[in-house]
């Protein structure tokens, strides 16, 4: 286990606890680590605030509910393929994003999923700033578009010559 897993916090949600307990070991630890990282990186970005560790889908999830400043991170196994996933709402550009900053770094699947085998070691550096980015979206999202009030006003369109 890396250091991050060394560090783990203690589940607040039984049926969170639940699901991590029936993995098997062999991505147990792995699972583990991911949870510390998304933790410790939210714990580095000021304004995300805590995260709520909930159940989606069946799977453990991460979300900014206090701040509402991110998207929803799920950890899960991928049964078919025996590795590890970490999830991203797949009508975000998030992974779009991480694929175009790290593309040789991880392995993606599709526009929804980061990739990790269950005995390879994490790109931790490209993975905290991934997690990042998902949990600041929506901060981002609104902050990029100007509000109505705070664009200028468009001169009206003539469509005729007015009589003068």
């Amino acid at each position: 286990m890396t250091r991050a897993a060394n560090r783990g916090r203690p589940f607040t949600d039984r049926n969170v606890a639940r699901v991590f307990a029936a993995y098997p070991d062999t991505v147990l630890a792995k699972l583990m680590t991911l949870r510390a990282i998304i933790f410790e990186t939210a714990k580095t970005i000021g304004g995300v605030g805590p995260l709520e560790e909930t159940l989606k889908w069946g799977q453990p999830s991460y979300l900014t509910t206090q701040s509402g400043t991110g998207s929803t991170i799920r950890i899960d196994r991928v049964k078919s393929e025996g590795g590890i996933a970490m999830y991203f709402h797949c009508q975000t550009d998030l992974v779009a994003t991480f694929r175009e900053l790290y593309p040789a770094q991880m392995e993606y699947g599709g526009n929804r999923s980061i990739l990790f085998s269950a005995t390879a070691r994490i790109p931790e550096k490209a993975l905290r700033h991934c997690i990042g980015l998902a949990l600041t979206y929506h901060a981002r999202k609104t902050t990029g578009k100007k509000r109505k009030s705070e664009s200028p006003k468009k001169p009206k369109l003539r469509t005729r010559a007015r009589p003068s």
